[in-house]
């Protein structure tokens, strides 16, 4: 168990942002109140997952901008952007755009690999160049390129009244150094220590070196840091499912448990070819969830979090989860409230 002297430094949580396909607007107004609400519970940083072609947020980008003009200190980040659906030089601007308007809150978080179901999708996205299209970590480098600054063009100067920059516009000074790369394998978290970035660590790792959960958890972790150029100080996010029950209902433990216990089955050993590990969901009361992170490995290496809140749960809930956490959970792991 961490010393008291070691306490949690950065509480925050992520959503998913679900919605009706018959009221779509009521799910995103859902998603923006429950940020307001994180910053005035006091966390530290809010995060949005990406969803294309499904329910949730399909553009995070844009719910962060809206986000930033309801909020004036919260962190808003992306968990994660899948690079394979974007264009970096485009995802750059919008990126940096937000970030001016946010006043320098964003923390980016992004991905590799090719779109899911890509057989299905890959006449929409790339319908002449499916076959060619690279989608490994030098699209991740490209972005960076751009939003640290690099060149985009070799034009620049007046054109008649208009004139043109060679880099991405705006420059957000600090940007480039609150990008983050959400990896569940040694070579990525290698890379992205390798390559100046922040690692997001989630409910998910890759069965390489073990198949206990956290112990491969800190082995990415410990690899990570190991090549990043700030060595032990390089910031790591732990992203795990967390569901205090203090405050909820009968009718919302259960409900709660039952979720968990569905979930339970693919904890138990590696999933598929890939051989993923999946963490267990903890649910319970604030005392008992906190002795079970103090017992992890991979929780006693890192001072910030980004607990993800479960998909299918009401408005209601995930206020009542919030609320536990910000003012149970969170003091019990010896986080103070930002702000």
């Amino acid at each position: 168990m961490p010393p008291t002297s070691t306490p949690l430094e950065k509480l925050g949580f992520l959503t998913i942002g679900l919605f009706d396909e018959a009221d779509p607007r009521r799910g995103h107004e859902s998603t923006l109140e429950i940020v307001e609400l994180g910053e005035r519970l006091g966390f530290d940083s809010a995060w949005v997952r990406h969803r294309h072609l499904q329910y949730g947020i399909s553009s995070p980008v844009a719910v962060l901008a809206a986000v930033s003009q309801r909020t004036s200190r919260i962190e808003l980040g992306t968990a994660v952007i899948p690079l394979g659906w974007e264009n970096p030089l485009r995802l750059a601007e919008d990126l940096a755009t937000v970030d001016i308007l946010s006043g320098g809150r964003l923390n980016p978080g992004v991905s590799v690999g090719p779109p899911m179901h890509y057989d299905h999708v890959k006449q929409a996205l790339y319908p002449r160049t499916a076959e060619t299209e690279d989608f490994g970590y030098e699209r991740v480098q490209r972005l960076l390129d751009f939003v640290r600054g690099k060149p985009a063009t070799d034009f620049s100067g007046v054109e008649g009244i208009e004139v043109f920059s060679d880099r991405v516009q705006p420059v957000s000074p600090g940007l480039g150094r609150r990008m983050w790369y959400g990896g569940g394998s040694l070579r990525s978290a290698r890379w992205a220590g390798e390559h100046g970035m922040n690692l997001l660590t989630s409910s998910v790792v890759k069965a390489e070196e073990s198949e206990d959960f956290a112990e491969v958890q800190l082995s990415h972790i410990r690899a990570f840091r190991a090549q990043h150029p700030d060595g032990d100080r390089a910031r790591v996010s732990q992203g795990l499912v967390v569901i205090p029950t203090d405050s909820a209902s009968p009718e919302q433990r259960a409900k709660y448990e039952a979720y968990a216990a569905q979930r339970m089955p693919r904890t138990a050993a590696p999933q598929g070819p890939a051989r993923m590990m999946f963490a267990p969901d903890l649910v319970g009361p604030s005392e008992r969830i906190a002795e079970q992170l103090y017992a992890h490995a991979a929780f006693r290496e890192v001072t910030e979090v980004a607990f993800a809140l479960p998909f299918t749960f009401e408005h209601e809930d995930y206020v009542q989860i919030l609320t536990d956490i910000a003012t149970r959970l969170g003091p019990a792991l010896g986080w103070r409230p930002a702000g």
